[in-house]
C-alpha cells in the first residue's frame, strides 16, 4: 500500500519535493508551517488510516523539529516516511547556511535511514532512487511499523522554469506481502495444557487499536478457559461486539480504582501465576507496579516481531504471533474421536503420540458415577471448549475476585460522583463530558491528567468510542496536532480531544493551517496551572510546588478560537457545563472548543478526597 497523504512545511531547499508532491494527481498534500505541529498532524493521519504518511521539510533544523513526533511514532508503531531536504554532501560542515548533519537524524528513534543520490540524471541513479522509496515505505509499514527517514540532497535550481511541464514517469513499485505465522501443533498442545492446568491465569492488554475480530477471539478465549482479561482505556478492548456474548466475558477496566485499595488479601487473591500480555504501554501505574511486585511464575508476551520489553520484570516466553492469531488458535475446536469437544490440533497431536483416550481435561464422567456439582461458567455461543469440573472450579476461584473488584469499583465511582454539594472540579467535569460522547467518536486524550482521568472513569458502556493517546513517549507536545490530523483523515467522523491547559497552549500551532476540521471538538480543562503536580506524590509535598512545578498562566482559549475560527463555549459551574455540553455536541458544522475552568487547589482537594474514599470504602 503506497502513500496518498503528504504533510509538508514550506521551504526553499525542499521546493523540488514540494512541487512534485503538489502536482501529483493521486496525492493529497497539506501544508503546515510549524514543523513540530506538521509532524504530529501527519502522525494523526497515519494513526487513523493505519498506513504510511509522508512528511516533507527543508534542510537544517527544520527536520529536528520533527523529532518529538518521530519518537512518538517509533514507540507507538505508526508508519511515517520523513523526507528531509539536504545540501549536497560536499557542502556539509562547510559553514553553508541552513546546513546540519542530517544523515541518520533521528538515530535510534527511526527504523532506518536512506539517502538519495545527489545526482539523479543517470538511469541507474533513477532506478536506485525509486528502489529507495519502495524500501522506505515497506520498512515503515513492516511490523512493527514506525518512522523511516529519507534524506534527499538537492542542488540548485530548485524551481521549474515558467511554463515547464512536470512529467511523472512510470515507476516500478516493490510491494511486500507480510507473512502470518501460526503455532506448530506440539507448541499449541503445550500452551493449551498449561492454560488448563494453571488456575491463576491473567491476560493484560496494552495500548492497541480497535479490532473486532480480536475482541471476538478474546471473549471466546475468556469463555473457553475462564480467564479474566484486563485492559486500560487505550487498549480499546471495551468496544461492544454484539448482543450474543455473555456479559461476564467483557474485559475489566477499573484496575486504576481497585488496585489503589490497600488490602493485602485482595492483592494476594488477584496475583497471577501465569501472565499473558500483548499490545504496547499501560497507563495504570498501580497495575504496572502490582504486576512487577507479584512476580508471576510465567509471563508470556505475544508479539509478531520486533524488540520485546520486559515491563513487569517477569518475562519467560515470547510468542511470535499476531495476538488475534494466538487467541484464535487457542480456541479453535473440532469434534474429537475420543469424545467431547477438543481442538483439531490436540486431536492430531494425540493421534501422532498414539493416544487412544481423550485428554484429561475433556474426559467424560464414568458411567454410573455421581456427577460433580457444575461450576457456573462464562459462556459464548459455539465456543466449544470444556474444562474439567476441577479445573473450572479452580479458575472460577481466581476469576471471581477480579470480577468482584471490578463490580465494586464501578459502584464506588457511581456513588462517589453522585454525592451532592460537590465543588466544581475537573474530575467530576471530566466524568460528565465522557457521558456525552456519541457512538462512533474518535476520542483523543492528551497527556498528563486527561488520559489518567479517562482511565479511572472509563467510557459509557455499549458505546463505540475509539481511543487514541500519544503514549509512546507520553509527551504533551503534539496532542492538539494529532487530533487535527485525525479529523482531517476522517472528516465524516466526530473527533473529540480532551486536554489540559498546558498541553493545549503548548501546541496551539496545530490550528495554524488552512484545512477545515468541522468534525473536531476540543474540551479544554483549564486550571491555569500544571495541575498534575498537585495530584502526584513528590512535587505536591515540596515548598517549590507553585513556582517551579506548576505552570501558572492567565490564558484563556477565547483568542485562540477567534484567531483560528473555532466556535467557543465556556463553563465554570455544573449548571453551565450541562448547558454547554448539549450545545457543544449539537450536530452543527464547524470546529468547536469548550473551555471548562476550574481551580487547581480545589481539583487537588477533591481528587485527594476520592483517593481517601478508595482506600477506606472497599469491602
Amino acid at each position: 500500500m503506497g502513500i496518498t497523504d503528504v504533510v509538508l512545511s514550506p521551504g526553499s531547499r525542499c521546493a523540488p519535493l514540494t512541487i512534485s508532491f503538489a502536482r501529483h494527481p493521486r496525492i493529497t498534500v497539506r501544508t503546515v508551517p510549524d514543523e513540530r505541529a506538521a509532524a504530529f498532524i501527519g502522525l494523526g493521519l497515519a494513526q487513523t488510516q493505519r498506513r504510511a504518511v509522508a512528511l516533507v521539510c527543508t534542510s537544517g533544523t527544520a527536520g529536528l523539529n520533527y523529532a518529538p513526533a518521530v519518537a512518538e511514532a517509533y514507540f507507538q508503531q505508526i508508519p511515517l516516511v520523513v523526507f528531509t531536504a539536504d545540501r549536497p554532501p560536499e557542502w556539509i560542515d562547510q559553514l553553508d547556511g541552513q546546513t546540519i548533519r542530517q544523515t541518520d537524524l533521528y538515530g535510534a528513534h527511526a527504523k532506518g535511514t536512506f539517502t538519495f543520490p545527489a545526482d539523479t540524471s543517470h538511469a541507474d541513479a533513477k532506478w536506485h532512487s525509486a528502489r529507495i522509496v519502495s524500501e522506505a515505505i515497506n520498512l515503515a509499514q513492516q511490523f512493527p511499523a514506525g518512522p523511516v527517514q529519507v534524506n534527499v540532497p538537492l542542488r540548485e535550481p530548485f524551481y521549474p522554469k515558467a511554463g515547464e511541464e512536470l512529467r511523472f514517469e512510470a515507476v516500478r513499485v516493490i510491494q511486500e506481502t507480510p507473512s502470518r505465522p501460526t503455532l506448530p501443533g506440539p507448541d499449541l498442545v503445550a500452551l493449551r495444557h498449561a492454560l488448563r492446568q494453571t488456575p491463576r491465569v491473567l491476560v493484560v492488554a496494552g495500548q492497541h487499536h480497535p479490532d473486532e475480530a480480536l475482541l471476538l477471539a478474546l471473549r471466546q478465549f475468556t469463555a473457553a478457559y475462564q480467564i479474566p482479561v484486563v485492559g486500560d482505556i487505550i487498549s480499546n478492548l471495551h468496544q461492544p461486539v454484539g448482543a450474543t456474548y455473555d456479559l461476564r466475558t467483557a474485559p475489566l477496566g477499573k484496575q486504576d480504582v481497585f488496585m489503589a485499595v490497600p488490602e493485602r488479601g485482595l492483592k494476594e487473591a488477584l496475583r497471577p501465576d501465569l501472565l499473558i500480555t500483548f499490545g504496547q504501554s499501560l497507563i495504570s501505574k498501580a497495575l504496572k507496579l502490582y504486576l512487577r511486585d507479584s512476580q508471576p511464575v510465567q509471563h508470556w508476551h505475544v508479539q509478531a516481531a520486533g524488540p520485546v520489553a520486559d515491563t513487569f520484570k517477569s518475562l519467560t516466553r515470547i510468542i511470535r504471533l499476531e495476538p488475534i492469531t494466538f487467541f484464535e488458535q487457542l480456541v479453535a475446536t473440532d469434534y474429537s474421536p475420543f469424545g467431547g469437544l477438543v481442538s483439531a490440533e490436540d486431536t492430531a497431536a494425540a493421534k501422532e503420540a498414539g493416544h487412544t483416550t481423550a485428554p484429561a481435561a475433556t474426559k467424560a464422567a464414568a458411567p454410573g458415577s455421581t456427577p460433580s456439582v457444575t461450576t457456573p461458567r462464562l459462556t459464548w455461543p459455539t465456543s466449544g471448549w470444556a474444562l474439567s469440573e476441577q479445573d473450572a472450579a479452580a479458575k472460577a476461584a481466581y476469576a471471581t475476585p477480579w470480577s468482584k473488584a471490578e463490580s465494586w469499583a464501578k459502584g464506588f465511582l457511581h456513588d462517589f460522583l453522585a454525592q451532592p454539594d460537590q465543588p466544581f472540579n475537573e474530575f467530576a467535569a471530566f466524568h460528565h463530558a465522557l457521558r456525552h460522547l456519541e457512538d462512533g467518536t474518535a476520542l483523543h486524550l492528551a497527556n498528563s491528567m486527561a488520559v489518567r482521568y479517562a482511565n479511572i472513569l472509563g467510557l459509557p458502556e455499549n458505546r463505540r468510542v475509539e481511543v487514541f493517546a500519544n503514549r509512546g513517549t507520553s509527551g504533551i507536545d503534539g496532542c492538539n496536532s494529532t487530533a487535527v490530523g485525525a479529523a482531517l483523515a476522517q472528516p465524516a467522523r466526530p473527533v473529540v480531544l480532551m486536554t489540559g491547559d498546558v498541553a493545549f497552549f503548548y501546541d496551539r500551532n496545530a490550528f495554524w493551517q488552512n484545512y477545515p476540521t468541522p468534525n473536531l471538538r476540543v474540551i479544554l480543562f483549564n486550571n491555569h496551572a500544571g495541575g498534575i503536580f498537585r495530584l502526584i506524590d513528590g512535587p505536591r509535598q515540596q515548598p517549590e510546588l507553585e513556582e517551579f512545578f506548576e505552570t501558572h498562566q492567565p490564558l484563556t482559549a477565547e483568542n485562540t478560537c477567534r484567531d483560528f475560527g473555532l466556535r467557543y463555549f465556556t463553563a465554570s459551574t455544573f449548571a453551565e457545563l450541562k448547558l454547554a455540553l448539549s450545545a457543544f455536541f449539537a450536530p452543527v458544522s464547524g470546529a468547536a472548543l469548550l473551555e471548562i475552568t476550574t481551580d487547581s487547589a480545589t481539583n487537588a482537594a477533591f481528587f485527594e478526597e476520592y483517593r481517601k474514599a478508595v482506600r477506606t470504602s472497599f469491602s
